[in-house]
This record gives structure tokens, sequence and C-alpha cells, in this order.
């Protein structure tokens, strides 16, 4: 395949410098997974450090088809993806980097007096600022700040300004943050059952199935990923929103499998109450 179309010219330069590469399409996320990895039932895991036994030559498990081979890059399997994706990824753990994704104008301007100078790449509405090291993925770890590393993809949007800084603890400490309820909408009020009676949810397997139902629909959706979401998430609160079954854990994984397929954490919040609201909760 030629090497001329200039997204797949950005992707082999990249991997030829050590940065593990894939394809976006439009929304900014991943090609959707094939007929044999659809449902992991290739056995990978897009949650997971390795995809698992999946050999497949797609570009499946989102983050995890990174590469830097430039014959899988320029693969029959992947080359007409280059013709209609919308922008190059990156995977940062793998390339040895960590990027504070900076979502807005108060964001950067937060991290310009809380964080160390380091390169910086200019995006849409923000800036992404790359330190050297790794460290797991966050997001919404405080108004407009995800942490894109290991386990994840970013956006390449050009090689930026100024010279990589070691991953500061300041960093670090902000994914630890983020494991405490960051937002109001993550909390579920709900109403207990009238009478006290026990609720047939709380048995663990029920509820586990539910949940564990709900992220693989999430992650299984090729295409209109925000009406997936959406009608998943009203689809958990029709049967699990009003008798106090949830917790923020179980939102969080939802959030999580959500923004793994490239919905960003405002979109998740919206779409939690938006649900909420059809249901009149």
């Amino acid at each position: 395949m030629s090497t001329t179309l200039p997204l797949l010219h950005t992707a082999l330069n990249l991997a030829a410098s050590g940065v593990p590469v894939l394809p976006l399409r439009r929304g900014k996320a991943p090609f959707g997974n094939c007929r044999n990895c659809l449902g992991n039932a290739c056995g990978g895991r897009p949650n997971m450090k390795n995809p698992g036994p999946c050999r497949c030559p797609g570009i499946c498990h989102a983050w995890a088809a990174a590469t830097t081979d430039p014959a899988v890059i320029a693969s029959p399997a992947w080359g007409p993806k280059w013709r209609t994706a919308a922008a190059v990824a990156y995977h940062p753990g793998g390339a040895g980097v960590s990027v504070v994704d900076l979502d807005d104008a108060d964001a950067v301007a937060w991290a310009r007096t809380a964080l160390p100078a380091t390169r910086t790449v200019p995006t849409t509405r923000g800036e992404h600022w790359i330190y050297r090291g790794t460290m797991r993925s966050a997001n919404a770890v405080r108004p407009g700040v995800d942490i894109k590393s290991t386990m994840s993809y970013a956006r390449y949007l050009g090689p930026g300004t100024g010279c990589l800084a070691d991953l500061p603890d300041a960093v670090r400490a902000l994914a630890v943050k983020e494991s405490r309820p960051a937002r109001p909408t993550h909390v579920i009020a709900v109403t207990t059952l009238a009478g006290g009676g026990e609720c047939r949810h709380r048995t663990p397997v029920y509820l586990e199935r539910g949940i564990a139902m709900a992220e693989q629909r999430i992650a299984e959706a090729s295409s209109a990923v925000h009406a997936t979401v959406y009608r998943t998430f009203l689809a958990v609160l029709s049967t699990h929103g009003r008798c106090g079954c949830l917790t923020d854990a179980h939102v969080g994984r939802l959030f999580a499998a959500a923004q793994a397929k490239g919905e960003t954490p405002r979109h998740c919040t919206d779409a939690w109450a938006n649900a909420r609201s059809s249901l009149g909760m």
C-alpha cells in the first residue's frame, strides 16, 4: 500500500520512533471490533494490560491494538481504515509517557500553577501536557482533566513544544484522588422499597450479571456509540435505579466502559442525567 496517505505516513513515522499507533474514526473513537472479536469471544479484553490470546490482524480492542510494527500498520487489514480514519492515536503507556489531557482554558490555567512545565501540545479546546514515565490512566481527576497513560490512547496532534519532564508526584496524586466520588452526578439518589422488604437485586450474582451485560453491550457498539451508551444507562437505571442497589463503583464501571469507546466524562455524565430524568428519578 502507498505510504502517501497523510495519516498513514504520520503513523509509520511515529512507529519508527517507538510510539505504538492506531487509527481513530470520527468521534475520536477506535474502530469497532471485528466479528470474531465481538463480545471478547476471542479471549481479548480491552481493559487488561494484554489483549489476551487474541491474534486478530484487525484493529480490535481499542488501545490494545496499538503497534509499532510497520508491516501491521500498512497491512491489508489496516490499510483501508487509514483512508476513512479521522486521526492517528497512540498508546502513551506503550511509548513510556503519560498525557495530562486539559480539556478547557480553566484546566490549562490550573496546570500552569499546579504542575511542572513539560512538553505541551495544543488541542481543539485545551492542551496535552506530556511527561516522561507511566502510570494508570484516570478520567475526570478534576474538572476538565484526564490522565492517559497505560491502557488508554490519546490523539496525536503534533510533536509539541518544550522538553519532556519526568512524571511528577503531583500528577500521580491526581489518580489517587480519582477513586473518590468526584462528581455529584455520580451519586445516585434512590428510594428504598416500601415496607423495608428485601430487594432481589441485592443478590451479588444478579447485580453483577446486569452490570457485566451493560459493559459488554457498550463494548460491542460499532456505531451510534452515544445512543448505545444512553440506552444502556437507561436500561440499568430502569432495573436497578430505584431499589438502592447501585453504588458509585457500579456507575464508575459503566462510565469506564463508555469512555473506552471514546465517550468523554462530560458525555457520560450528561447521558446518565438524561436517563435519570427520563425515568423521573
